[in-house]
């Protein structure tokens, strides 16, 4: 089970994935790199590097659900 602290929620606006604040570099409303069928790969099992385009940090997603993003590490403190 992945801790609590290594998720970050997301929502689908229009088919586009979006993250309220960035979790690096606290820019407001980022729009990641993401589409939804790429979610869907996800969660079945395929890795996902994520670049976010405010900041260039880089995370690794192991896992979605229709809330949140899952990495391998903490992104929260």
């Amino acid at each position: 089970m992945i801790p609590f602290a290594n998720t970050w929620p997301y929502d689908i606006i229009m088919k586009d994935i979006y993250v309220a604040q960035c979790p690096f570099c606290h820019s407001p409303n980022v729009l990641l790199p993401l589409k939804i069928h790429e979610l869907t790969s996800i969660h079945e099992g395929k890795k996902k590097l994520l670049v976010f385009p405010c900041c260039h940090n880089k995370l690794t997603l192991v896992d979605t659900d229709r809330d949140y993003l899952l990495a391998d590490t903490a992104i929260r403190k």
